[in-house]
C-alpha cells in the first residue's frame, strides 16, 4: 500500500488489495460500491473501456460509475458495445468498488472498477479509464 492510501469503508480486504495492485505507483482512494435505493452490495455489471454502469442485485436500481453516463450512448458503442461482466465460474454477481488514482495535485487521473464474485472470491478488473479534465472531486462520490 502507499503512505497516502486511504480504503473507504465497506471495501472488503481482499478487493482492496487487488486494487492496489492493480493501480500504478501512484496513492489511491478506494471506495464501496453502495446502492443509492436499498443499501445494497451486490450488482451484476455492464462496461465498455470508457464507462461502466452497475445493476443492484436486490432492488435492480442501476448507477454509472463515475464519469459514465457521458460516454455512455449509442455513438460511443460504434466500435465498444457493453457487455455484461461474468466470472468464469459463471456468476454475474459481484461486490464492486472503484479505486481512484490520484495525481500530486489529489485529482482523480485514472478509474479502476475492481470486482469480487461473491460465489467464489476471485477478484478482477471490470474496466479502467484514464481522467484527463478538471476539476475531478465529482467523481469521488459517483461509485
Amino acid at each position: 500500500m502507499h503512505a497516502d492510501d486511504q480504503v473507504g469503508e465497506g471495501v472488503h480486504a481482499e478487493l482492496a488489495a487487488f486494487l492496489r495492485g492493480a493501480a500504478d505507483d501512484r496513492p489511491v482512494r478506494i471506495v464501496a460500491c453502495v446502492c443509492g435505493g436499498c443499501g445494497g452490495r451486490t450488482f451484476s455489471v455492464l462496461v465498455n473501456a470508457s464507462a461502466a454502469e452497475r445493476e443492484c442485485s436486490g432492488c435492480r436500481g442501476r448507477a454509472f460509475i463515475a464519469d459514465s453516463e457521458e460516454y455512455w450512448n449509442e455513438e460511443s458503442w460504434e466500435d465498444d458495445e457493453p457487455c455484461a461482466i461474468d466470472c468464469p465460474c459463471g456468476s454475474e454477481e459481484f461486490e464492486a468498488a472503484v479505486a481512484f488514482s490520484l495525481g500530486d495535485d489529489g485529482s482523480v487521473r485514472w478509474v479502476t472498477v475492481g470486482l469480487r464474485c461473491v460465489e467464489d472470491g476471485s477478484c478482477g478488473v471490470g474496466t479502467d479509464w484514464k481522467i484527463d479534465y478538471g476539476p475531478t472531486d465529482h467523481l469521488l462520490t459517483a461509485v
